[in-house]
């Protein structure tokens, strides 16, 4: 996995804006806080999307993103009907599945609490 575009989630723009001696006397807008850790999310998702090469790459990882995140929007297209179109094994997609989940910060499948017994 390519590290190069990760971001730095802890600060936000209105988390940078407050000072430590303004911590309890300014509060944080909330509205803004929320958009900036939004925005901060989308650009986290849009970057690891983007760390392969090719137009397909990016492709498959935009799918695989989306049948993560609203399944709905590709049709509720399975994992390993995504690799048939793309043309991968189904060991690669859901390698490339759980590294999106890692580098989300969510839960693996795999591992002993894991909701799929999978094997490495």
């Amino acid at each position: 996995m390519n590290n190069k575009n990760k971001t730095n989630l802890q600060n936000t723009p209105a988390r940078e804006s407050a000072g430590d001696a303004a911590f309890f006397t300014d509060p944080i807008d909330p509205k803004a806080e929320a958009r900036a850790m939004a925005a901060e999310a989308i650009t986290h998702v849009l970057l690891w999307i983007s760390e392969d090469g090719t137009l397909e790459q990016r492709g498959l990882r935009a799918s695989v993103v989306l049948r993560q995140v609203r399944p709905d929007l590709i049709g509720g297209m399975t994992l390993e009907e995504i690799g048939g179109l793309a043309g991968c094994t189904r060991q690669t997609i859901h390698k490339l599945v759980d590294d999106f989940r890692q580098s989300m910060g969510l839960a693996s499948w795999c591992g002993p609490n894991g909701s799929r017994n999978c094997s490495r």
